[in-house]
């Protein structure tokens, strides 16, 4: 066993400060108690966040682009908050309370900023703030305490044609992503103003992308009148778990792509066939969907990496081109580093900086514009 001699109370609150977990049967005990002092920082996806988190927990998922100006010291954590209430109160708090912080599943701690959990908890914790990270993280706690979880299947959405169940999804909430208020906006400058305001509304669903090409949520996989009035035959499933609607009627083409939204996952393997099933479908003059669960991050990564290939677009720009069409998308972090690895592939024309350089993103080129045009006339 190893011993360590305290001399002082200055050794006692170094050893305190080498402390950087929270166990779930701590957290359980404190929540029971009533949880008043605890601060609850959620660090995975959105889409993750919306289908099931602990009770009174703060999304913190980081756009992937944002993450490097996160890193650099340009943007505050208070800034990636898209929640003015949620804002409010990790402003009010997060110097007094306990921080507890949680991603999907972190055991063991790792020392350094490879993770967004670890970079947040680096920067709370060099910030003065009593932060920690919860072992075993949500999957550990909701298993042992459920009691402690908000879960529910709420499928409606306000601006969508018709609120309809979506079958199968065991007790996931399918966050139609219309009523998103996830805030990603493109970095004009080195720096960015905090209290820059988050976009209320987001365009009906699906979004047209190309003329043929459409990105879409659950909702819309599901949604006879939708595919019928965008003339979709082909639907792109980029789930491991959602059904395929109407797969044995006869009348839509399908492909589904095995992919949760996690850091582990590697879409990139799947972009060829992904490419191939929308020019199918571009040939055959037909619509295509390409839909994940809400429509922010796998789905988003599948349709830039299509318009990267096909319209010899930059990572930049074919990014920026859909983030134009719909302004809340948001690929987890892993995804954009297999998008970055795709561009370096291509080896694109269009972008003539180090691939090792800094992403900035702005209007597509006047080429760019021009290869576009072109495929919209064939």
């Amino acid at each position: 066993m190893f011993l360590m001699k305290i001399t002082s109370a200055n050794d006692y609150l170094d050893i305190t400060n080498m402390m950087v977990s929270k166990s779930v049967e701590w957290l359980q005990d404190a929540l029971e108690s009533g949880g008043n002092s605890l601060l609850l920082l959620d660090c995975r996806s959105h889409e993750l966040f919306e289908s099931s988190h602990i009770d009174t927990a703060i999304n913190l998922a980081i756009p992937g682009l944002m993450l490097r100006r996160l890193r650099k010291g340009n943007l505050s954590i208070r800034s990636i908050i898209p929640n003015n209430e949620d804002k409010e109160k990790f402003v009010k708090r997060c110097k007094t309370d306990t921080l507890i912080l949680y991603d999907e599943a972190t055991l063991d701690w790792q020392d350094g900023t490879s993770s967004v959990l670890g970079l947040l908890l680096n920067k709370l914790r060099d910030d003065g703030c009593k932060a920690y990270y919860l072992e075993g993280g949500f999957s550990r706690f909701q298993t042992e305490y459920p009691d402690h979880c908000e879960t529910s299947l709420d499928v409606s959405c306000s601006t969508c044609s018709s609120p309809a169940a979506v079958l199968g999804l065991g007790g996931l909430r399918i966050s139609t992503d219309c009523s998103d208020n996830e805030s990603d906006r493109e970095p004009g400058s080195a720096t960015e103003s905090e209290e820059s305001p988050v976009p209320n509304s987001q365009p009906a669903f699906p979004v047209q992308i190309l003329p043929y090409l459409y990105l879409g949520c659950a909702k819309d996989s599901s949604n006879l009148d939708v595919l019928s009035k965008n003339n979709i035959k082909y639907i792109l499933n980029v789930t491991p778990n959602l059904p395929n609607t109407f797969e044995h009627d006869g009348d839509f083409k399908y492909k589904q792509i095995p992919i949760s939204d996690h850091w582990s996952q590697n879409l990139s393997q799947f972009f060829p066939e992904a490419i191939s099933f929308i020019e199918e479908a571009r040939s055959k003059k037909c619509g295509v969907l390409v839909h994940c669960l809400a429509g922010i991050s796998r789905s988003v990564t599948v349709t830039v990496a299509y318009l990267m290939q096909k319209l010899h677009l930059s990572l930049n720009d074919a990014y920026d081109f859909v983030k134009q069409k719909k302004s809340n998308i948001s690929p987890n972090f892993n995804f954009m580093g297999q998008l970055l690895d795709f561009e370096r592939t291509l080896k694109s024309p269009c972008d003539n900086r180090s691939s090792s350089g800094p992403l900035y993103f702005s209007t597509p080129t006047n080429h760019n514009v021009f290869q576009l045009d072109t495929l919209e006339s064939t």
